[in-house]
């Protein structure tokens, strides 16, 4: 699946970094834990940070009914979802050329309430392994109270593209004899040792999802 190039989605600064494809897209979106959310709330923009999931074509966000975020995006309004992951410092020899690796993507759609019970529950399953893959085996099912007490909305992705650098600087040619060190200084999230909660039962250990956790 592609999406098509248009003027909402065409990347004009380094075109050639531009993916429109979703085989792209979709890793980036999965790989993040959060992602932001743009939108208009009484004449201003607004941009917020929030977890989310992704099924097939579909964002999925979820929290509190109040939310000024999940009340706008219920609403039917357009949104704007951006998620970015850093890879590594581009550091040149010039602080012009210097630079990120990262891979990026913008998203287009709008919202809509979820209200079916078996699709709350998928779409609750679908978060809590974003988060921690294969988690949800391991928890207690949810009550029908944290359910009704949970708002859950969708975002069907209507237009979308990435960008992504990757490789190390690009200095002017004239540069490259100066003696001063230049390369990529990679960067990734890094899990640490797990902490254990005070009240965890005697003889409990982590699950090979925690101690080997991974994005």
């Amino acid at each position: 699946m592609t999406y098509t190039k248009s003027s909402l989605t065409r990347v004009r600064r380094m075109p050639e970094r531009g993916h429109y494809d979703a085989a792209t897209i979709y890793p980036i979106i999965d790989e993040a834990i959060i992602c932001h959310v743009g939108i208009i709330d009484d004449g201003r923009p607004i941009v917020i940070p929030t977890i989310h999931a992704r099924i097939d074509d579909t964002i999925i966000f979820h929290g509190a009914p109040a939310s000024r975020l999940l009340k706008q995006i219920q609403s039917g309004a357009p949104l704007c979802v951006t998620v970015t992951l850093l890879d590594g410092l581009v550091l040149a020899r010039s602080a012009f050329h210097s630079s990120m690796n990262y891979r990026s993507a913008v998203l287009f759609g709008t919202g809509q309430l979820i209200e079916d019970i078996a699709e709350k529950t998928h779409a609750f399953e679908a978060i809590t392994n974003h988060v921690a893959q294969r988690r949800w085996d391991d928890v207690r099912p949810m009550t029908e109270v944290e359910l009704a007490a949970t708002t859950v909305v969708r975002m069907r992705i209507e237009a979308a593209s990435a960008k992504i650098r990757t490789g190390p600087p690009s200095d002017d040619e004239d540069d490259y004899a100066l003696p001063i060190w230049a390369g990529v200084l990679p960067l990734r999230l890094q899990p640490g040792a797990p902490i254990d909660d005070p009240r965890l039962g005697a003889g409990l250990v982590p699950p090979p999802i925690v101690t080997h956790y991974t994005r």
